[in-house]
């Protein structure tokens, strides 16, 4: 496992020792390369490699020199792929208050000089300049969330498709694997670049389009710049359409030239997503960075991916516009296969870290009836109530686990990706599936969790968590009695971590003042919480960006200026000396002097909090 060519080849010296005149493709990532199944270019470039491709990697290439990162394999013989890496460059390197994040998780030893902000288009471009003949095709999620026109919070202004800035030749959306080795098999078949456009799952400009029956034509670059609501009616289509089963190509008129996005591939079957993860990933970094520490490698080097998708259709979230409403699942001897290959880890303790997913507990999960689920448009299978068709049968899962547990050399298995607990709260007609919801909870809190279960409740005020599409938030206060009576039965005392947003399209100062009077209700003192953060292609950007929610037309209030983001964001703090002043100050402002003694009132009867 030592031996360095176990990986994907990253200098000349490397491609040498394989024997490599040339290699067939060239990927140039903004993460540090680690081969582990959670790290999307070792994923691809394990994909490639399977499919008979010579794939080399160039994590984190130097831009800012004499650009010999970019030259010292020379031009690949079919094409360079290039990604920003597993999380959008500006989300990566900055807060919601457009302040440095303290580390960059995905380079060595946390350092913010990794990559530059806007990676794609960085890349893409200098690839372009020095090598024109060649193509670039452009993936991953800062890719495929702005491939078409989005609007960019740090500079605050409407841009157009990344295809415009980064030149590429192509653009790979959603999850990767199918598309890139379709274009892979086409580039190497000699096919034109015109039958190449014809892929599913990929984007591209043109000059000479033709419009064809079912094609969704948006509001051309220019009109949205023109008008915020021709944007935000962009949106109720592309979201539409991300979350169909079958989809239709969408065009947008930008300059002189047509951005076209085809349709998406059918969602993964269990044989082809087994396949994927049953790959020879190394599980570790590079020898490269040897003595370095890699962030996010930490959290996730003992963890598993059971599945890909989210029905949850959350309004702040990209998840479902990137991999998809429909749930793909692993079987369970693949996953038990993956936990053997880290019993043998040398540094493995006996712990897996996370058998999760976008949400923890959708493996298996869908509609019952999936002719249904062809003709659906909805873009959230829970809200605003959970879809009659979807399957919330928690067995298969269970089954997953125990099969894990029963591994040799595995003490505990965790789950710290975050669960939807209004799908285990769900009553369906089925007894037992009742049944095997409640078995789920019972085993997920005495067996599964940490110490500390995250959930997700959002925020406490039904008109915010309608915008959020996330459920009621008594739904949240039934699963925590449930979860507290449930530790005093098994005599346990874990801790309920919830997690709160300020600032969302919808939300109003007086929305978070009661927030923070529900939660003191509560005894939270709150530990887990964000201000929002537009993120292109989300509801709840476009929300922001237009002051429209797209799909009513009706106009939505939302904290815009620093100081507004500011004073939402302390009501969270109620509890803490240093910010009472500036919240009673912000009550008075907004009329609700009667909340100040809820807030800061002190108890006559003190009684310690089970939350």
């Amino acid at each position: 496992m030592d031996n360095q060519s176990s990986w994907l080849p990253t200098t000349l010296k490397e491609c040498n020792a394989l024997g490599w005149q040339q290699p067939d493709i060239i990927l140039f990532s903004g993460d540090a390369y680690v081969d582990h199944p959670s790290f999307g270019v070792a994923v691809i470039g394990r994909v490639l490699q399977a499919a008979g491709y010579k794939v080399a990697v160039i994590p984190q290439p130097n831009w800012q020199d004499d650009l010999r990162d970019f030259k010292k394999l020379g031009q690949p013989r079919l094409f360079f792929g290039v990604t920003a890496g597993a999380m959008d460059s500006m989300v990566n390197r900055y807060t919601a208050n457009r302040r440095l994040r303290s580390e960059d998780a995905y380079t060595p030893d946390g350092r913010h000089t990794g990559r530059p902000e806007y990676a794609t288009i960085v890349y893409s471009q200098i690839l372009k300049k020095l090598y024109p003949t060649t193509p670039v095709v452009i993936g991953g999620i800062e890719a495929s969330m702005r491939r078409l026109a989005h609007y960019d919070y740090w500079q605050n202004k409407l841009l157009p498709s990344i295809l415009i800035d980064s030149k590429a030749d192509f653009l790979i959306y959603g999850m990767g694997e199918k598309p890139i080795t379709a274009l892979a098999h086409a580039l190497n078949s000699m096919q034109s670049f015109q039958e190449i456009r014809n892929l599913p799952q990929i984007g591209y400009l043109t000059q000479n389009y033709t419009q064809a029956d079912g094609d969704i034509v948006l509001n051309s670059y220019s009109d949205c710049l023109n008008s915020r609501r021709k944007q935000a009616e962009n949106f109720k289509f592309i979201e539409t359409e991300s979350n169909k089963i079958e989809q239709k190509r969408i065009v947008q008129q930008t300059g002189d030239r047509y951005v076209v996005i085809n349709p998406s591939y059918a969602p993964f079957t269990t044989q082809e997503l087994d396949a994927i993860y049953d790959l020879p990933y190394t599980r570790l970094p590079h020898p490269r960075y040897k003595g370095k520490r890699i962030p996010a490698y930490e959290m996730i080097r003992h963890s598993i991916t059971l599945h890909r998708g989210c029905f949850g259709g959350c309004a702040f979230c990209t998840i479902s516009a990137h991999q998809g409403k429909q749930i793909s699942s692993r079987s369970i001897a693949s996953v038990v296969k993956e936990v053997r290959a880290i019993t043998q880890m040398p540094d493995f303790k006996g712990y897996i870290s996370d058998l999760g997913g976008p949400s923890a507990n959708m493996y298996a999960l869908g509609g019952k009836d999936k002719e249904l689920c062809r003709k659906c448009a909805r873009p959230s299978c829970l809200c605003p109530s959970v879809c009659k068709n979807l399957n919330t049968d928690m067995r298969p899962l269970l089954e997953l686990y125990h099969a894990v547990d029963a591994v040799d050399g595995v003490k505990k298995s965790f789950i710290g990706s975050g669960i939807r607990y209004d799908i285990l709260l769900h009553r369906q007609e089925d007894k037992q599936i009742n049944m095997a919801a409640m078995q789920y909870i019972r085993e997920l809190i005495q067996y599964h969790v940490s110490g500390r279960l995250k959930v997700a409740p959002e925020h406490t005020q039904e008109n915010v968590l309608g915008i959020m599409r996330k459920p009621g938030f008594d739904q949240f206060k039934k699963f925590a009695e449930l979860f507290y009576s449930i530790n005093a039965q098994a005599g346990l005392k874990q801790q309920l971590i919830p997690y709160f947003i300020s600032s969302h399209p919808g939300c109003t100062p007086q929305d978070m003042a009661l927030l923070a009077c529900e939660t003191k209700k509560l005894n939270f003192k709150l530990e887990q919480v964000q201000d929002f953060t537009p993120t292109p292609m989300t509801l709840s950007t476009e929300i922001f960006y237009s002051g429209f929610n797209p799909y009513t037309g009706n106009e939505v209030f939302t904290a815009q200026t620093a100081e507004q983001k500011l004073a939402q964001k302390e009501f969270f703090f109620w509890y803490d000396p240093q910010h009472r002043e500036q919240i009673m100050k912000e009550l008075r402002k907004i009329g609700r002097t009667d909340l100040i003694n809820k807030l800061f009132s002190v108890q006559k009867t003190a009684s310690k909090s089970k939350y």
